[in-house]
């Protein structure tokens, strides 16, 4: 019984010392990234601000015209200020225009209307 014992304990100290030797190296992976095209660096990109009537609270008003003017093909930015009703959108002008935009927000609700629509060269506040 003894010798058995012995032969286990041996056995489970080979293995642990002969894993032990094996140590995992780190795995190196190499990601490339897209460069900007000449197309792209032609792009215009146009920045409007417009009022939106209609919105009754900030999670769920707001935050669903931002998310859906976001989701736009062309918009690089949204931003809907519930308390100033005020509607940010930095967008490329080949993709997206003016039109666009209003009848995103108005087809999220009836009762959102879009007015007082502009382009900037800057935003009022961001």
């Amino acid at each position: 019984m003894k010798t058995f014992k012995n032969i286990i304990i041996c056995t489970v100290l080979t293995l642990l010392f002969a894993n032990c030797k094996h140590e995992a190296k780190p795995e190196v992976k190499t990601v490339t990234t897209e460069t900007v095209s000449a197309l792209d660096q032609n792009m215009r990109y146009a920045k409007a601000e417009f009022t939106v009537e209609g919105m009754t609270c900030a999670i769920g008003c707001a935050a669903t015209i931002e998310k859906k003017i976001a989701k736009m093909n062309g918009v690089t930015y949204a931003k809907v200020d519930f308390e100033k009703k005020l509607a940010m959108v930095e967008f490329n002008e080949s993709l997206v225009n003016l039109d666009l935009i209003e009848k995103t927000v108005t087809s999220v609700a009836d009762a959102y209307k879009v007015t007082d629509m502009k382009t900037v060269g800057h935003f009022s506040v961001k």
